[in-house]
């Protein structure tokens, strides 16, 4: 059967199961917005290449599946970057499409030309040009194969338009392969025996390939093993927060106790984790020179153990098969209860609310979210002084309750929250988003009108970006320059794209506000009214420049 290579793509990404992609339309790939149009995947048409780009990966990161955008050439595909780069660092399957010139005016400089394998090269896995209809399909499964294989990530595919545009009667290639995996039972009880001889132990758990069902193997082994459970940055929803053996995240404002542990830990083992800048306090934790602990790598990319630290023992192998292993073992006889109940007490006290001054305190809007949302409910967010309140107050009660990007990449909250709330409608979606992230994407509250998504916005309005604010006061007390922020009503403008609008000045407001927002049945935004003074967690304005002031070389 003669197709056009906009069909031939259609029927590929139907037969994979891809039930819905994101999109900014281009004249670039009008064969494949063609091939979309009756094939019964839904085409999100977003209002930013940015954020088109980060609902796929976000929904990449709660399905497994590689999440599915397409982008124009040129400004679109560049404009697209911010997405696979947080897909890169957060390790998540996602497969771009970006639209070419035509191949006749190849290396020419034309309108919009861009050479994507120069572009994208350090930020994807694999980034081709396909220039051949017949070898589409080819092309196509190599993609889908490599976004998930081994450590997961991104895949950039350049379509030239008369490629798309061409007519073949090439066959669709398999789209199923039957993995056969190995038990790793050996492995497993190996792993417990080089545990037991710890005196003090710690895993730290994190990285792609997480499933419910692997949150409760987790949650068995620390339970059988009683062993304290590090969480990797922004993987705070895979083991429930509330279980007695965790100890919380490794996060950039870490809690000071759980930063002492994991540098007096003897052994600690690495599940899933590329054990990185973020959860190591820029490589302090562990030192790469010459760690004090005694590691034991676990990574699905055989390149990785090694690649910055050097384990005694590592394997590889998937997190979830590798911790399905690890339930199935006994205990390894060494008792680590004082340890492990010492490493939870730290945990509780760092979790206790720290008052922060005015009349909408971040603390209590925070621990009001974790104690009145559903428990399944979803809770996104992007980068800023504000995602320190709900990293250290929240408590993440279930898998995939938590779309954050361990990239730190602003604007990414707001995108997350729409794609979450398209895959899962009956679900509460909560994004929590500072004045100058939800700046970056709102622009997709059109995007969340149009098809129909109904997240939550909490945005916290400081007037400043506040991140860049505190490390301003802390190296240049009094010498603000670039961080301050002249903001709209995000109420009217709510109200504007046909959403729901609030402002709350006090916490007692919350309530209702949200009550309202929940049953307007659309995207709804609520203002958060915070004192200036509340910089972070623990930390007020004034106090951040004093200790900057006092910091200073003396004349």
């Amino acid at each position: 059967m003669q197709r056009h290579g906009g069909q031939i793509l259609a029927d590929h990404l139907a037969a994979r199961g891809v039930r819905r992609v994101f999109s900014v339309p281009g004249e670039s790939f009008l064969a494949a917005l063609d091939g979309l149009y009756d094939s019964g995947i839904a085409n999100i048409v977003c209002r930013h290449e940015g954020g088109a780009c980060m609902m796929a990966e976000a929904y990449g990161k709660m399905t497994g599946q590689p999440g599915i955008a397409f982008v124009t050439r040129g400004p679109g595909a560049t404009n697209a970057a911010s997405g696979i780069h947080v897909a890169r660092q957060d390790s998540t399957p996602l497969i771009l499409f970006v639209g070419q010139i035509d191949t006749a005016h190849r290396d020419r400089e034309a309108f919009q030309e861009v050479d994507y394998k120069a572009v994208f090269g350090g930020l994807a896995k694999w980034v081709a040009e396909v220039d051949s209809i017949d070898r589409l399909p080819e092309y196509l499964s190599r993609a889908f194969s490599l976004a998930v294989s081994g450590r997961p990530g991104p895949v950039v595919l350049a379509l030239p338009e008369d490629m798309l545009s061409a007519v073949s009667d090439v066959a669709d290639a398999p789209t199923q392969m039957m993995e056969l995996c190995p038990t790793l039972s050996g492995v497993a009880e190996d792993a417990i025996g080089w545990l037991s001889m710890a005196e003090r132990p710690l895993l730290v758990v994190g990285g792609p390939h997480w499933s419910p069902e692997a949150a409760a193997d987790l949650a068995s082994v620390a339970e059988t093993q009683g062993i304290p459970v590090a969480l990797g940055f922004r993987r705070q929803d895979y083991l429930d927060n509330r279980h007695p053996c965790y100890a919380g995240d490794l996060n950039v404002g870490i809690n000071p106790a759980l930063a002492k542990r994991m540098r007096e830990a003897d052994r600690i083992m690495v599940i899933g984790s590329r054990l990185g800048d973020i959860e190591t306090q820029g490589y302090t934790l562990v030192d790469p020179a010459g760690p004090v602990q005694r590691l034991f790598h676990v990574h699905a990319d055989p390149d990785e153990p090694g690649h910055v630290y050097q384990p005694e023992l590592m394997v590889t192998a998937d997190a979830v098969s590798f911790v399905r292993a690890l339930s199935r073992m006994p205990p390894c006889g060494t008792d680590w209860s004082g340890w492990t109940t010492a490493a939870r007490a730290d945990y509780d006290a760092w979790a206790t609310p720290k008052e922060s001054p005015g009349a909408v305190k971040q603390e209590e809007v925070i621990r009001w979210l974790s104690d009145t949302l559903p428990e399944d409910a979803i809770v996104t967010n992007g980068a800023g002084n504000y995602a320190a309140w709900l990293h250290r107050y929240f408590c993440y009660k279930g898998y995939r309750t938590q779309l954050a990007p361990t990239s730190g990449s602003m604007g990414y909250g707001f995108p997350a929250a729409v794609s979450a709330a398209l895959e899962h409608p009956a679900r509460t979606v909560v994004c929590l988003a500072g004045d100058g992230c939800f700046q970056m994407t709102l622009n997709e509250m059109s995007t969340a009108i149009q098809h129909g998504a109904a997240p939550i916005v909490l945005v916290v309005n400081n007037g400043r970006y506040g991140t860049i604010r505190m490390h301003q006061e802390k190296h240049y007390p009094g010498r603000v320059s670039g961080t301050a922020l002249v903001n709209p009503d995000f109420a009217a403008l709510a109200r504007a794209y046909g959403g729901l609008g609030e402002v709350v000045t006090e916490f007692s407001q919350l309530p209702d506000a949200f009550a309202r927002a929940k049953a307007a049945g659309t995207v709804a935004v609520i203002e958060l009214k915070v004192d200036t003074e509340a910089l972070a967690t623990g930390l007020t304005l004034t106090a951040a420049r004093l200790a900057g002031e006092a910091a200073q070389p003396k004349p």
